[in-house]
């Protein structure tokens, strides 16, 4: 098989650039080694930042989202039996879209297949090849058989435990990670969420949030340690400890049927450079961040803009020289955002074992935060997302 650009994975990052690239005419193959039931059901991120929301408006993919997405104002933080809220209209003048990772994927696939694009599921990348040659292959299995992909660039979006980023010789990367000891125990339930919008709780016992999906589906969340097991915790268990972290005068916690229970282990993460010869990554296959900022799936668009750019220029004027910017131009942003997600993380968990010091210094944080304009203003602009460049894209 021969295409212009072999993508790797079909998740927001490989199913955007697809469709990106289709609306400049540029060919592309997705390979996904899940079926596309599994990926349009993986849970995953809720929150979308103001310029991602409109991204998807301007390149055709908005029109479900603005109707059933929920358009979020601000966000609520809750510590020391009081709550305060960021008001992100009044800060900044921008708002975040709340709307399933797994719908908007649902919407690219729907888009990619309705245009007449490949996608290949259940087809595994098990091998680069000629990543430093002007075509790089990718070898995959697809149904008991092992084919070759021909293109003349390869887009890593396979994710974490992907392929792409292990493909790279280890003299040519760096990574730099940080793992937190704690992680999220998190379920989605069918109850009306107890609040309209996000509620992150700094509590003695641990954080928790409270977000939601719908008016009808509510996704929480606790604080637990990364070796807990999920059958230690009954649902009512769940619902019990949410009450606790949760509470406050007037509060109620509404609850209902648990759909789903998963556990996520929380780190930083980061690889430099993203591009080795004709192979550049994308997403969760470069960097993952805590999910407390909310900004997995939105540092993923980040990265296909500038990644859609340079294969604009390549293959429209046949200007390589935007390969050599890709890894700088995401990486201004990417240390950013981490600094963001690591910040909003330590400053509303409990570690173990720390000092009654630590406990008083969380608190007199949030204090400092929730008492100065310029503080929330700084909070609000960098939730609701910084500024996307639009330049090129239509």
């Amino acid at each position: 098989m021969q295409t212009q650009v072999a993508i790797i994975g079909a998740g927001p990052a490989g199913l955007l650039l697809a469709h990106m690239l289709h609306r400049r005419g540029i060919e592309s193959v997705i390979l996904e080694r899940h079926s596309r039931a599994y990926i349009e059901r993986r849970i995953r991120a809720g929150v979308m930042e103001h310029d991602v929301a409109a991204l998807l408006e301007r390149v055709g993919l908005g029109a479900r989202m603005r109707r059933e997405g929920l358009v979020h104002q601000g966000i609520n933080l809750r510590f020391a039996g009081r709550t305060v809220r960021v008001d992100f209209a009044g800060l900044v003048g921008r708002s975040v879209m709340v709307y399933g990772q797994h719908e908007v994927v649902k919407d690219m696939v729907r888009a990619r297949l309705e245009a007449g694009g490949t996608i290949l599921f259940e087809a595994e990348a098990v091998r680069l090849e000629g990543l430093e040659g002007e075509r790089p292959v990718v070898v995959f299995r697809h149904g008991g058989l092992e084919e070759r992909l021909e293109a003349a660039v390869v887009a890593g979006c396979d994710g974490f435990h992907g392929i792409a980023r292990r493909s790279i010789p280890a003299a040519h990367i760096t990574t730099f990670e940080r793992r937190y000891p704690y992680a999220w125990l998190g379920i989605l339930a069918e109850a009306r969420p107890a609040s309209e919008e996000l509620i992150y709780a700094r509590h003695e016992r641990g954080f928790a949030l409270l977000s939601m999906r719908s008016p009808t589906l509510s996704r929480l969340y606790i604080q637990v340690p990364p070796t807990t097991d999920l059958a230690d915790w009954p649902d009512e268990r769940i619902w019990d400890e949410l009450e606790l972290r949760l509470a406050a005068p007037g509060f109620h916690l509404e609850r209902g049927p648990v759909v789903q229970k998963d556990l996520t282990v929380m780190r930083s993460f980061v690889t430099e450079p993203m591009r080795y010869g004709r192979l550049l990554l994308a997403g969760d296959a470069a960097h993952i961040v805590p999910p407390t900022g909310a900004k997995g799936l939105n540092l993923a668009v980040a990265d296909v803009t500038h990644l859609a750019r340079a294969l604009f220029a390549f293959f429209e004027r046949g200007d390589e020289r935007p390969f050599e910017a890709y890894s700088r131009l995401c990486l201004q942003r990417i240390w950013q955002v981490q600094h963001f997600s690591w910040w909003m993380t330590t400053m509303l968990h409990r570690e173990e074992g720390a000092l009654p010091f630590d406990h008083h210094r969380q608190l007199g944080e949030l204090e400092a935060v929730t008492g100065s304009r310029a503080a929330l203003t700084w909070l609000a602009e960098h939730y609701t997302g910084l500024p996307l460049d639009f330049s090129e894209i239509a």
